[in-house]
């Protein structure tokens, strides 16, 4: 039976705090690998039914450059972090000190400088979840994908669709260097690991 998954008004606003404080983690952490001036913002929270979010997240049908990370253990769920050929190409050069290659195939090195990205968002948000809820999160060893957008969200929501009608969503900015690079986290808790986090909000004072 699926079931109707609706933040109130005071979790969402503990969650936009908790996501806030994982991407200023981040940020951090970013600083720290690429030792340069680098920053994170966290501009959106929203909770999206699961029939309207690609045409919602506006991923459309062009393919984008995607890093995938799983969340094992007792409970879990996926983080994918979405950009348009672009955004990718041009976070990519910007970690690696390069100027950004509009066409041709993606080598290596901007793929690793895209999934060390993925990691290091991605363990930040598990860290920060894992001190909400109290229990051990596994992420997987995110990896590289370059696929239509619409048709890699599907199979990331498609676990879910028997279960939940609704989707959590992150929307994040990066900026480097006085440049604004926008781009997606898209987070997706199973059943038990979104009723974890609701559970553990419920308890917070």
């Amino acid at each position: 039976m699926r079931q109707l998954c609706c933040l109130d008004n005071v979790k969402h606003d503990l969650l936009q705090r908790l996501f806030a404080a994982a991407t200023h983690d981040a940020s951090d952490a970013m600083c720290r690998w690429t030792n340069s001036p680098i920053r994170l913002t966290l501009d959106e929270v929203r909770e999206l039914p699961l029939e309207d979010a690609c045409g919602a997240l506006s991923v459309g049908d062009e393919p984008q450059a995607m890093v995938v990370l799983t969340l094992g253990g007792e409970i879990g769920g996926a983080m994918v972090l979405m950009f348009d050929e672009g955004n990718g190409r041009r976070l990519a050069a910007s970690l690696l000190g390069e100027g950004a290659e509009a066409t041709g195939s993606w080598s290596e090195l901007e793929k690793s400088a895209l999934t060390e990205t993925g990691n290091i968002l991605g363990c930040a948000y598990v860290g920060a979840i894992t001190r909400l809820i109290d229990r051990r999160l596994i992420p997987s060893i995110p990896y590289y994908v370059h696929d239509y957008g619409a048709s890699v969200l599907q199979q990331a929501l498609s676990a879910q669709a028997a279960a939940t009608d609704s989707v959590l969503v992150c929307r994040t900015g990066f900026h480097h260097a006085g440049e604004e690079l926008n781009w997606l986290l898209l987070f997706v808790p199973t059943v038990p690991l979104r009723a974890a986090m609701e559970n553990a909000l419920d308890q917070l004072p």
